[in-house]
């Protein structure tokens, strides 16, 4: 009896430690999670250094670990701990920690154009919730236009945060499906609202075999909105990744598993098709710069360009952070070259440069693809210009591609509408001239401030200072020794000199007289000079009178000026 009471007890107190280290362990879960978020909050929610109120409203949702596992992408937080959380160097390594982790995110170039980043980052001017305005303004469309209704929206699917797509259909085809845009018009909008419809009326127009054909555009003095074919195959990216189109974006480009370059083939045929739509553009006087696999659609072996009017709507492209850093690449004809070697990278490695210029290129069994590469992506081509458009297809790998639409295409642009297409290709290139000159500028006064405060220049300059300082001393000192030379005494006065200073050495010449003495004698220069002299030697001649001796007392010399004090000796 007495051990099944004792072990009912031993029961009861395992239950309660084990109760409270559960507590424990969700009470330490629940605070490092808090802490997480306030320390990402107060690292970067703040608008300013003086701002004392950091906006909690979007870092309480905390969208990160969402993000991330939807991205595939592994970033892990700094480590905690539950004990000495509080110590000063743990809090700055931890900072350090979180630094570095939000730095990783935005470097990745479809993480750093998410929304929720760029809402943690700057709520300010994020706030807005453009999926409402878009759906505000397809509404308005469709009262105008009743043959047309939404299907469904298509969430995420492109990277750029002010355009919004819709799956709709078209009352009179049932079975067909087309995509909708909607997007706010850009900085480099540089045409007339009235040489902006035209434009795009021409678009509406065209039918080419390598440009995806636009069926509806409407333009306000804000926003534009635009009705194309949907393809379920979806674009070039999603071929080489293997992925369904309809799929966020970052789920399917941050992160693929199966992503795969294409044939030799393939890489000449698409690449060939490709220019010559970019050559179809650049005679027609159409300025694009937005080429990308995004851009492309794939439809039965043949690839056709994608909105071909973001040049005119001014929206920024989606490599401009990278061309605006090399200043070779300042004409819309070198933008779309540039465009190109990033696609043709993409096709033949299954996946973007992580960064350009390119010197080591990986391994790849197409030669010929690699020299073309090399001479728009290497160092050497972006500092001494890239290849035209025209000498790309004439290069060995494109030139000898068969195309099955052999006539000549051409866009035929009404003369005042080229004229006006000219002046904004102007503008916009005068325009990225600038944003280029501006940031060279800025860069090198980063540079120079950086090689300024390094430790390396300042022990560089304080050992300058001390060699200039020694080589000014030197100097005085020599020009004072020169003076000095300059009005010593003659050698006769020297023996005169040394006769009067009484010196015990035998005279030169027995016949010499010994010379009379001076005592009751007393004329003595101190008499009408100071007790002490502050003067420069080379001023001072050295002096001696024939009724006394002259004696040096004291002499200090201190930065070139030398005390001569002087007595006069009976």
């Amino acid at each position: 009896m007495f051990t099944g009471a004792v072990r009912g007890v031993l029961l009861l107190l395992k239950s309660t430690i084990i109760s409270f280290v559960l507590l424990a362990l969700s009470c330490r879960w629940f605070r490092s999670h808090q802490s997480t978020k306030s320390e990402m909050t107060v690292l970067y929610s703040r608008s300013s250094p003086s701002d004392t109120h950091p906006t909690m409203a979007v870092s309480s949702e905390n969208f990160w670990s969402c993000v991330l596992q939807v991205c595939g992408i592994s970033l892990p937080l700094p480590p905690k701990k539950l004990i000495g959380n509080m110590d000063r160097e743990f809090i700055a390594e931890r900072q350090r920690g979180l630094q570095t982790y939000l730095d990783s995110i935005t470097q990745h170039p479809l993480l750093c154009s998410s929304l929720t980043v760029k809402k943690f980052l700057d709520p300010n001017n994020y706030s807005a919730n453009y999926t409402e305005i878009a759906l505000q303004q397809v509404s308005m469309f469709f009262r105008s236009d009743l043959k047309w209704e939404v299907l469904e929206p298509l969430r995420d699917i492109g990277w750029r945060i002010r355009k919004k797509y819709f799956l709709i259909k078209n009352k009179e085809q049932p079975k067909e499906r087309y995509l909708l845009s909607w997007m706010d018009l850009g900085p480099d909008k540089f045409l007339s609202d009235k040489d902006l419809q035209s434009a795009m009326k021409l678009f509406t127009s065209l039918s080419t075999p390598y440009l995806c054909p636009l069926l509806f555009s409407s333009t306000s003095e804000s926003s534009a909105l635009l009705i194309r074919p949907f393809s379920e195959r979806g674009s070039l990216r999603d071929h080489i990744c293997k992925v369904k189109p309809r799929e966020s974006y970052l789920k399917k480009y941050c992160n693929p598993k199966k992503s795969q370059g294409l044939e030799l083939p393939h890489i000449k045929l698409y690449g060939r098709q490709i220019l010559e739509a970019l050559k179809l553009l650049q005679d027609g006087g159409v300025f694009y710069g937005h080429l990308h696999t995004s851009n492309v659609i794939v439809d039965e072996g043949v690839c056709r360009l994608m909105d071909v009017e973001n040049g005119m709507l001014g929206v920024p492209s989606a490599l401009r952070p990278a061309f605006t850093q090399l200043r070779k690449i300042n004409t819309t004809e070198s933008i779309d070259v540039f465009c190109f070697g990033h696609l043709l990278y993409e096709m033949t490695y299954g996946r973007p440069p992580d960064s350009v210029p390119v010197d080591q290129f990986p391994d790849a069994p197409y030669t010929a693809v690699v020299s073309v590469l090399q001479s728009i992506l290497s160092t050497e081509a972006c500092k001494s210009g890239m290849p035209t458009l025209s000498q790309l297809i004439q290069s060995p790998l494109f030139s000898d591609v068969r195309l099955q639409h052999s006539e000549k295409l051409q866009i035929k642009v009404p003369s005042r509408l080229k004229e006006a297409l000219k002046t904004a290709k102007e503008s916009l290139e005068k325009r990225l001239h600038e944003e280029q000159r501006l940031l060279h500028q800025h860069r090198r006064l980063t540079r120079a401030q950086s090689h300024h405060g390094s430790e390396e220049e300042r022990k560089r300059r304080k050992i300058l200072a001390r060699k200039v300082s020694r080589n000014k001393i030197h100097n005085k000192l020599t020009s004072t020794t020169t003076a000095g030379n300059m009005f010593s005494p003659s050698e006769p006065t020297k023996k005169f000199e040394k006769s009067c200073s009484g010196a015990s050495s035998p005279p030169t010449c027995p016949s010499s007289p010994t010379p009379p003495s001076t005592t009751g004698k007393s004329i003595c220069l101190s008499s009408h000079l100071s007790d002490k002299l502050y003067v420069h030697l080379s001023l001072l001649p050295l002096v001696c009178l024939s009724l006394c001796q002259v004696k040096p007392a004291l002499c200090q010399i201190s930065n070139s000026i030398f005390t001569f004090e002087s007595a006069c000796i009976m």
